[in-house]
């Protein structure tokens, strides 16, 4: 995959920034279809730092976690506007002082929107880089600081979504799909069941 993408739909920082808080839980899938009309009636930060929690809620209440995602969306907008002057911070650590941003939702949005180098560790991620044996982590933090040290940094945004896509497609939690595995002849996990 020269150039993997993330599966979320999304013409601009806001646009990202929502869907990627949006999939927290979520599917990308789900988000795609919450979003087209929740851009329609809110297209931008000012428009959603306007709009009551309850509005918020009933545009994406058929996502995980509604009654969080909407009230942390709201305060993001309003901090956004009211702190930054509208603009997205560029840098993972002023994203993650916004309301409903951790670390992972600030790597993906640095990653992708500014081209921070930054690995995103989510549990596909998490479960696939175990799993093949290119780290031995504990934790997600732990993942996510040997990935930096492993790769390139030009390919980190990529290789991020080169495991994710891994993980959701092939190398799935319940039943991998090793028999169609591009990379099982050096993947630890598939090496010890053979």
């Amino acid at each position: 995959m020269p150039e993997p993408q993330s599966e979320l739909r999304y013409v601009n920082e806001y646009q990202l920034v929502v869907a990627v808080v949006l999939s927290a839980q979520c599917t990308d899938k789900r988000v795609n279809i919450i979003t087209p009309p929740l851009f329609e009636k809110l297209p931008d930060f000012v428009s959603l730092a306007s709009a009551s929690v309850e509005e918020v809620y009933a545009l994406i209440k058929s996502c995980t976690y509604p009654n969080n995602k909407s009230k942390n969306l709201v305060k993001l907008a309003q901090v956004v506007c009211n702190e930054h002057n509208g603009s997205l911070p560029q840098t993972r650590d002023e994203l993650e002082k916004l309301p409903g941003i951790g670390r992972k939702t600030a790597n993906v949005v640095a990653a992708i929107a500014f081209k921070e180098n930054r690995f995103a560790v989510d549990t596909h991620v998490f479960r696939v880089a175990n799993r093949i044996g290119i780290v031995k982590a504990k934790n997600p933090l732990e993942t996510e600081k040997q990935l930096m040290k492993l790769f390139p940094p030009e390919v980190i945004p990529d290789a991020h979504h080169w495991l994710l896509l891994h993980g959701r497609y092939c190398c799935t939690a319940r039943n991998p799909k090793c028999e169609e595995c591009g990379i099982s002849d050096i993947c630890k996990s598939f090496k010890n069941k053979s």
